[in-house]
């Protein structure tokens, strides 16, 4: 596994309250339920963590591929909703909106090929469109997973 991608999660404080990091980057997230769920109240819960995750993804993409085609993108707002309908239930279909604002020489033909190309490449959203294995294991004392 690349450290790159490799992060994690501790929960602090005695509670529900997690800080989250990643291997090589001093970048830093909070994760949390809601006060009425029995969380604090201080951070992101993991559904709302994956929607950003794409949001993230789909707006880094859009830059980066701008580039490759000449756009200058000066402005990107990305949306994304779905939900979780119950206990233990996969997400609804994931609607990501994209609002892009570039300089005047990017037409509309140029800015819907700059988002097929992100939709086509786009990293996180392309993992969730198939199956992703995800296998859960449980860490010993010494910190080897079981």
């Amino acid at each position: 596994m690349s450290d790159a991608y490799r992060v994690s999660m501790v929960t602090v404080d005695g509670g529900q309250t997690a800080l989250g990091s990643a291997a090589v980057q001093p970048y830093t997230v909070i994760a949390d339920r809601p006060a009425s769920a029995g969380g604090r109240g201080l951070g992101f819960n993991g559904g709302q963590l994956l929607y950003l995750s794409i949001a993230a993804c789909v707006s880094n993409d859009l830059y980066r591929e701008a580039t490759t085609m000449d756009i200058d993108l000066r402005h990107v707002r990305v949306e994304v909703d779905g939900d979780f309908p119950a206990r233990g239930a996969s997400s609804t279909p994931i609607s990501v909106v994209v609002t892009l604002d570039a300089d005047a020489d990017a037409d509309a033909d140029a800015l819907d090929r700059l988002l097929a190309e992100v939709d086509r490449v786009a990293e996180i959203p392309n993992s969730l469109r198939g199956t992703t294995p995800v296998v859960i294991s449980r860490a010993e004392s010494g910190g080897a997973a079981t």
